[in-house]
């Protein structure tokens, strides 16, 4: 059985058929689904679906290219929330340099609070970084996230920055750009990943995997990237399955 470690079946393109989205992933063999919530609105949608489905968990925060419009009252109910026994990680947190909606400095301000707030309440943290690598590494060191850990999600960075955070306690994610043919680096890392750090994903509805590339991306497609990731690693998918999902219970402690 597979966990889709990052999904986002809280968007508007699930809203005319998430019942058959969610039955889909099951019969692929998807125990798990991880929701993302990462402002107002995809908050409160994923606190209702792991009310909703019992085998629906949530990660929530705020995301970088909205860090402009996170207020006080935001972080402290993000904190409130925090308390629920279904909330498994704070995130999507982290920078985007590739959209210019938030300053660069509020962007930095934002994640180190949300990180501070993830060692109060003692949960795991999920990174969003785009064309930010040296900025992100640097503030998780300085903000001391090793404590809590988390994920590099949908990580296409070096092996380099792999190790380095893997070594300040995160798991290293992959989804569907590990299966498009032009991806070199993604594939050469994710052979370099130790087993037990390693996780899968699907970032649904985008980032869809070969061969559906193009498509909307939904959680079934984690069997893909699963797949994927085992071949190029010269083993059989149900350890690579196995394994990986037995690292989001883990990290996510998930029983």
């Amino acid at each position: 059985m597979l966990i889709d470690t990052h999904a986002h079946i809280n968007a508007t393109q699930f809203e005319s058929d998430l019942e058959e989205v969610i039955a889909r992933a099951k019969d692929e063999g998807v125990s798990t689904i991880v929701v993302v919530g990462f402002d107002r609105v995809t908050i409160t949608k994923a606190m209702e679906l792991t009310n909703t489905y019992d085998n629906i968990f949530a990660t929530i925060g705020w995301h970088p290219v909205d860090a402009i419009d996170m207020t006080d009252e935001d972080l402290k109910w993000i904190e409130e929330l925090a308390a629920h026994p279904k909330v498994v990680a704070l995130g999507e947190m982290g920078l985007d340099y590739y959209w210019d909606k938030s300053p660069k400095d509020v962007q930095k301000e934002v994640f180190r609070k949300q990180i501070a707030l993830a060692k109060k309440v003692k949960l795991p943290i999920v990174i969003h970084n785009r064309d930010a690598t040296a900025d992100v590494v640097e503030i998780l060191k300085e903000e001391g996230a090793h404590e809590v850990g988390g994920i590099m999600h949908c990580f296409t960075g070096s092996y380099e920055v792999a190790k380095q955070c893997m070594d300040m306690n995160f798991y290293i994610s992959f989804g569907g750009p590990v299966t498009f043919k032009n991806a070199k680096v993604p594939k050469e890392v994710a052979v370099k990943i130790p087993l037990d750090r390693l996780l899968v994903e699907t970032d649904c509805p985008y980032l869809t995997p070969h061969p559906f590339r193009g498509k909307r991306n939904e959680p079934s497609y984690v069997k893909l990237v699963a797949e994927q990731i085992a071949e190029l690693k010269g083993i059989p998918f149900e350890e690579l399955a196995q394994q990986t999902s037995d690292n989001a219970r883990k990290l996510f402690d998930i029983k």
